[in-house]
């Protein structure tokens, strides 16, 4: 008996069981009776999706699975790898589309699609991604953001910051949305006017399937011009109590998640992390700071709660602190931030809590309230050191607070197969006070110092109407309102999709996109030749843009697709100097210095277009592959009336990226070797007026030569290694993340000693070894 017993408890726990909901992917209401098996098992693992859609797999092998999910009037749906573990269940929602039927046409079951996004309304330009595909890459670092950079058309060639260059677009063009609210910087050591930094607040191992748009995005996004992180929180486990541990560059983890009662469907998910780049520092690597170490950490929540009617409540929040030193001993020629003649002294706080409630008043029709506050602060204190003691002397002080409310109220209406309409509106709120001087012996000048309030509006509607199964129209409007310069701006957005055949899919996408400016930017103080103060920049509108674009997609095979973009945006009414300059907030996010320009006006032009190409072979067989490639070309006209390229025309991307992995043992214990490899256009620049710089003492840049100069050619190779243990009821997985193998000295920037009057090149993190290991049970 006792061997028999060994027996049982093996077969026991080289099986795990995977569960979740099955919905109408227009309405999300609960589908009954849906079919969801797991193929090639025998005997074959099925079940059936109850009254509230739920469905419930056990005794499932561990290792890669496939699901089929089918249902009668619905496209069949097949989900290829996913991956199941002995130390934790798999929670997996669906999305079905039903099928529109026409007298005559034939219905083809729909192949595995595995680029399908949450939201129904994308045409163009758009992807998923998953907690597998954020924490799999090589050098992602877990990070959603760094991740995405492996897709067609985004640049990062920053190795210390998670911005992000969407078709050459500015940094601060990204539109972050979390359970579907307009978020601030997700980001540690992230400022107001950044949408980036060093690390990310979002924790990989809580997120669901989330999207990445890049152009033409549907109407219910407005205030962005160059792309869309739409993330989305995954549940809690509603039957099992799990936990997790994990320590990485990202810090020490605990997270636990479980049902509140085995009575309901009420779950609970939560997760804390604090740094660890103290380690690093102790054993000599650089991470962008000299000898400085950075602290932070943050606290993930989600609570969801079911109601009936295949209702729910939602809370959900996101909560990050952190700090540093850079003292002029500790920065060295290795830091990427400050200079060896200052001190600088950063603390940084993001908080953000939200609720929500969706309601079904039938199966067809429900609405969708979420209500969030959230809170941003960030301090610096700046000292300049003499130059003969190195005495610190006060050379500036920043002080920012913005607290922002935030309402977003959808309702979609169903009405059939073809016809699926949605319309919402989104209130933010800021209430800022914003503060910040520069100091020099004998005076000061207060650059702003502005405290209120200020309400962005947004109103927009959309219709889907699908003519057949293969031609699908996405139109709608968005309606866009700024208090603090009573600027409005009305923007349209269509889509058109042609399923060609089986293996074809030809798509056009247009959208205008609008979005105002940095918000600290609009209070800058201008001194007038009479003593008094004015801010010059509130009257600031949007900056506008028209995306063209058109997609062809192919399927070369089963698990083998191809993907080619060419894309037009036009953007006009740029923030520019009112006096004669190649100065242009499109090139906002190009340093890590605040912007402090006054006279600003809606005058400047910009210009981007390109040619992207992805191949890209889905896991299968044991590997996977990914090539990304992008031709660009980004411009933009000053108020000095000429063309210049932006910051970020570098003109070029490419990416190759492949896995394999080998099962071992008994229990699917897995080595897995992920490689990438990147090589992009080096950031341009402006070059340095030696003479007029001696003479004041400071940098001064030849204006008329903006940015045509420009940095080396960004090369990176990095190798991940990982092996993962399946044990009875717990998992084990142990990574090292091998970043810029061959220790490549990539240019960071061209940095002036105004002390010498010379020049000196910063470089990038040199060779970087991140180890992880992460536990679930």
């Amino acid at each position: 008996m006792t061997l028999a017993g060994i027996t049982v408890t093996w077969a026991q726990s080289a099986t795990q069981t995977v569960r979740g909901m099955v919905v109408d992917a227009q309405s999300g209401f609960p589908l009954l009776g849906v079919n969801v098996v797991v193929l090639n098992t025998n005997p074959l693992i099925g079940a059936v999706t109850d009254a509230q859609g739920y469905y419930t797999l056990k005794q499932v092998p561990l290792g890669r699975q496939s699901l089929r999910i089918s249902y009668i009037g619905y496209e069949e749906q097949v989900i290829p790898n996913v991956v199941v573990t002995s130390g934790k269940e798999v929670v997996l929602d669906i999305n079905l589309t039903e099928q529109v039927s026409v007298i005559g046409e034939v219905v083809v079951t729909a192949e595995p699609e595995k680029t399908v996004t949450n939201n129904e309304l994308t045409t163009v330009s758009a992807r998923s991604f998953n907690l597998e595909e954020t924490g799999r890459y090589a050098g992602s670092r877990n990070d959603p953001a760094r991740m995405a950079a492996n897709f067609a058309g985004v640049a990062a060639n920053n190795d210390d910051r998670n911005d992000i260059i969407i078709r050459g677009n500015s940094p601060s063009g990204l539109l972050w949305r979390l359970e579907g609210i307009n978020i601030p910087n997700p980001s540690h050591y992230g400022s107001l006017s950044a949408s980036g930094g060093p690390i990310s607040l979002l924790n990989y191992n809580l997120l669901d399937k989330s999207d990445f748009l890049t152009a033409a995005f549907p109407a219910e996004y407005g205030n962005a011009l160059a792309g869309v992180f739409d993330l989305q929180l995954r549940r809690g486990n509603t039957e099992k109590h799990e936990h997790l541990g994990q320590i990485g560059v990202n810090g020490v983890e605990l997270g636990m998640e479980g049902p509140f009662s085995k009575k309901s469907k009420a779950s609970y998910l939560a997760s804390y992390r604090y740094s660890t780049l103290g380690f690093y520092e102790m054993v000599g690597l650089n991470f962008g700071t000299g000898t400085a170490t950075p602290e932070y950490q943050d606290l993930t929540f989600k609570v969801d709660v079911p109601t009936a009617k295949a209702g729910r409540f939602t809370l959900f929040g996101i909560g990050g602190k952190s700090n540093v030193d850079l003292l002029s001993s500790d920065k060295g020629s290795e830091s990427l931030y400050g200079s060896e003649f200052t001190n600088d002294y950063a603390s940084y706080q993001t908080g953000i809590a939200g609720l929500s409630h969706l309601y079904y008043f039938n199966s067809t029709l429900h609405y969708k309230l979420s209500l969030a506050a959230s809170r941003q602060e960030e301090h610096l204190y700046r000292d300049s050191l003499s130059a003969v003691d190195q005495t610190p002397i006060p050379a500036g002080q920043a002080d920012y607070v913005n607290n922002k409310y935030s309402a977003h109220l959808t309702l979609n209406k169903k009405f059939s197969a073809r016809n699926n309409v949605s319309g919402g509106i989104i209130l933010d709120l800021y209430d800022f006070d914003l503060m910040n001087r520069r100091i020099v012996p004998g005076s000061e000048r207060v650059i702003r110092n502005a405290n209120g309030k200020s309400l962005l509006s947004q109103l927009y509607a959309q219709w889907q109407l699908r003519f057949t199964n293969k031609i699908t129209l996405n139109s709608g409007l968005n309606f866009q309102r700024f208090e603090v310069s009573r600027s409005e701006v009305l923007q349209p957005r269509l889509g058109l999709q042609f399923q060609l055949d089986q293996k074809q899919t030809l798509a056009l996408g247009y959208g205008r996109h609008s979005q105002i400016q940095p918000l600290d930017i609009y209070f800058v103080r201008t001194e007038l030749p009479d003593g008094t103060v004015a801010e010059t920049n509130r009257k600031l509108g949007f900056t506008n843009s028209h995306h063209f674009v058109i997609s062809y997609d192919r399927s070369l095979g089963t698990n083998f697709r191809m993907k080619v973009e060419t894309y037009y945006q036009k953007i006009n009414d740029a923030a520019v100097e009112l006096a004669p300059s190649s100065f242009s907030m499109l090139n906002a996010g190009v340093d890590f210095e605040p912007i402090n320009r006054d006279s600003l006006v809606n005058r400047g032009e910009g210009e981007n277009f390109g040619l992207e190409l992805t191949l890209e072979k889905f896991y299968s067989k044991g590997y996977y592959l990914l090539l990304t490639t992008s031709l660009y070309k980004s411009s933009y006209k000053g108020s000095d009336g000429a063309w210049h390229s932006t910051a970020f025309d570098g003109g070029y991307i490419g990416n190759i990226l492949g896995g394999k992995e080998f099962s071992i043992g008994k229990r699917d214990n897995t080595l897995a070797i992920d490689v990438k490899f990147t090589a992009s256009g080096g950031n341009r620049y402006t070059p340095i007026d030696y003479a007029r710089s001696a003479q004041l003492g400071y940098e001064v840049r030849q204006d008329h030569l903006a940015f045509t100069e420009s940095l080396n050619g960004y090369l990176r190779a990095d190798l991940k290694l990982s092996y993962r243990i399946n044990a009875p009821k717990v998992t084990h997985e142990f990574a090292l993340d091998l970043q810029n193998i061959t220790n490549r000295q990539n240019e960071f920037a061209r940095a002036y000693n105004p002390r010498t009057n010379t020049v000196h090149t910063q470089y990038q993190i040199g060779f970087f070894p991140i180890p992880q290991y992460r536990i679930t049970f």
